[in-house]
């Protein structure tokens, strides 16, 4: 509620600051055609608005896990989100790659606990696991039609996650509707039969950390999908009887304030597509931010049914012998491994996010920002592979958009234009190094020291050149806009009543 009503004041002031300097020019070139009214703007407008989307796709649309009990001070909590931030500021298509697998992972898991009819599990002889089948023949072949698979799988996937967001809005905006019909008829509320069903809000719960096992009044660690089932099947906890309304009601955001971050997103964006109608200048600071809000739709799309700002996880109490939480001790968390430590700092929420055995596994009292514990299948693992390939590329072809702009000196039109192909090739370099390891590797058998030396070697070169010419764009973004060109203050003035911020 409180974020309604701050937009609709935003959007307040946004009219009565536009009102005063309106300044209509209707060009009629003959009777029949007239063109269209403009406006003028300020560098106020241009950078408040930037600025407002850029927020709403790297703060806004994140939805963070939940972090640990020991971590509840403000201090902790900002630091976390700050250091997000600059990840969605440097890498965008980090974020919305997190989102997918998340997406993916919760898939998964929805799946295995409608398998296992929870809330009452079967025995796990019972249950029915899917095999992969084997990979045969070429292994180059084999990639190759997984990719090929993997395409139309994106596709779906993308078609689905699209559908997903607009029926959710359109069951938000029929809500009223049904109250006040079951107002009318005087009906008393019947508790959903399905309420203890296992559904995906569960999935997305429990993987960022919403079930905390509790021993002897205190919190012992997170419960991760097969922790919860093995301890229900030897009767260690009972099953967690939380609905999916009971897991929304806690989320700091629903439909409606979802639906408006995305209406000022689609402004923006609607905005431009109507400035390079009429050929009126576009700023590279609208351009940088045009790219951050194409990803941020995907995010949303894939993270729709993820609770937002949960700071308390659910409590499942043990209720078994000391013996038992020594076996649940032995199980669930033997394995853990160090990192790496010629793994730089950088490379690991990306292999996180792949599920590396290498990467620590500790999932104690918080489930890590990244989190690749799920063990997806090699098709889902190609999808999320294909899909950050793909979100690199469209999030750099954006900046490319602006090849031909007039900037204020030569020099900074050489720095975009060579950050924007950087940002746009590099992980197609990547790609194409992955491919040449395994080629030589096929050929030639490396020590697996020596292969994983020479892959962090070009892997960091890669990251360090992404990182520079994200950077450089970063900057330019907003060191281009000391010297504008006249064009670039006129505004389509239809485009400023449409409720924005």
């Amino acid at each position: 509620m409180r974020l309604v009503l701050f937009c609709v004041f935003l959007y307040l002031v946004e009219v009565i600051q536009a009102s005063p300097t309106t300044n209509i020019t209707n060009t009629t070139a003959n009777d029949s055609f007239t063109g269209p009214s403009f406006t003028t703007r300020t560098i106020w407008t241009i950078t408040s608005s930037s600025i407002l989307t850029l927020f709403a796709c790297v703060y806004t649309a994140i939805h963070p896990n939940i972090p640990s009990p020991k971590h509840k001070g403000y201090p902790h909590i900002l630091w976390r989100q700050l250091g997000t931030i600059m990840m969605a500021l440097i890498a965008p298509e980090l974020i919305v790659t997190w989102a997918m697998r998340q997406w993916l992972s919760a898939h998964e898991v929805t799946i295995q606990f409608e398998t296992s009819g929870y809330p009452n599990i079967r025995p796990e002889s019972e249950e029915s696991v899917s095999a992969e089948t084997p990979e045969t023949g070429n292994p180059f072949v084999h990639f190759f039609l997984l990719w090929q698979e993997a395409t139309g799988h994106l596709f779906r996937l993308f078609i689905e996650g699209v559908l997903s967001v607009l029926v959710s809005l359109w069951h938000s905006l029929c809500a009223p509707v049904r109250w006040t019909a079951r107002w009318i008829k005087s009906e008393e509320f019947e508790p959903d039969p399905e309420g203890f069903t296992w559904t995906q809000t569960h999935s997305f719960f429990v993987l960022m950390g919403g079930f905390m096992l509790y021993v002897n009044g205190e919190p012992y660690c997170t419960l991760q999908p097969e922790h919860i089932r093995k301890l229900i099947r030897r009767g260690c906890i009972d099953a967690p009887t939380l609905t999916s309304d009971q897991i929304d009601d806690r989320s700091k955001g629903n439909a409606i304030s979802k639906g408006l971050v995305m209406l000022q997103v689609a402004w923006f964006v609607m905005q431009l597509i109507t400035r390079a109608i009429y050929y009126l200048e576009i700023t590279k600071l609208e351009v940088g931010t045009l790219a951050f809000a194409v990803l941020n739709f995907l995010t949303y799309a894939v993270w729709w049914h993820k609770p937002l700002g949960v700071q308390c996880p659910h409590p499942v109490y043990w209720k078994s012998t000391e013996s038992e939480l020594k076996y649940y001790n032995d199980v669930c968390f033997t394995g853990e491994s160090a990192p790496p430590q010629l793994l730089p700092r950088v490379f690991r929420p990306i292999i996180e996010l792949t599920g590396w055995a290498d990467i620590p596994t500790s999932r104690r009292l918080q489930v890590q920002t990244f989190d690749g514990s799920i063990k997806l299948k090699v098709s889902d693992r190609m999808v999320l592979q294909q899909a950050a390939l793909y979100m690199a590329t469209i999030f750099g072809g954006i900046h490319c958009m602006a090849w031909f702009f007039a900037f204020p000196t030569h020099q900074e039109q050489v720095l975009w234009r060579m950050s924007a192909v950087a940002t746009t090739c590099t992980p197609w370099l990547g790609l194409n190094a992955y491919l040449v390891r395994e080629i030589i590797n096929s050929v030639q058998r490396l020590p697996n020291s020596a292969k994983h030396v020479i892959w962090v070697v070009i892997c960091s070169a890669f990251a360090m050149l992404y990182i520079i010419a994200r950077a450089v764009l970063l900057v330019l973004m907003f060191t281009t806009l000391r010297d504008l060109h006249p064009d670039a203050y006129k505004a389509v003035l239809w485009t400023s009543l449409v409720p924005h911020l």
